[in-house]
């Protein structure tokens, strides 16, 4: 069997849809604690707070959407389509680190993971299969 035909690939695409949504009801319902995945501080001003919550929630459900996204790709069967919607979740995590590293801390937490979504990605879209 194929690399990319691995049902292992699959379960480790749904650990991933399952983490972003767990992200992402976490932003949404704890916006204090998502903060803690980018280091940043909980603002004290009523108005900064209400803000960093409102993003915190665009923030959610972007994750959740990722999550849902990938889901559908894994039980409709596109692998390909599978593998890019990962890749281009990397690329999410890649930019979230460039904001936390503007900021001047939290970066790791987005870099950290960043590569293991391109690995699945790209194996699912066939780079270790024989031709």
């Amino acid at each position: 069997m194929a690399v990319s035909h691995s049902p292992f690939l699959h379960i480790a695409a749904s650990a991933i849809a399952t983490i972003f949504v767990g992200f992402g009801v976490n932003a949404i319902l704890r916006p204090d604690n998502a903060l803690t995945f980018f280091e940043w501080e909980v603002p004290t001003a009523a108005s900064d707070k209400n803000l960093v919550n409102s993003l915190m929630t665009v923030y959610g459900v972007r994750d959740i959407f990722m999550g849902l996204a990938i889901y559908a790709t894994v039980y409709f069967g596109n692998r390909k389509a599978l593998g890019w919607i990962l890749i281009a979740g990397s690329g999410v995590a890649f930019a979230d680190g460039v904001v936390c590293w503007n900021q001047g801390k939290g970066e790791w937490n987005h870099w950290g993971y960043a590569p293991m979504l391109t690995v699945v990605g790209s194996l699912l879209l066939g780079i270790l299969d024989r031709a």
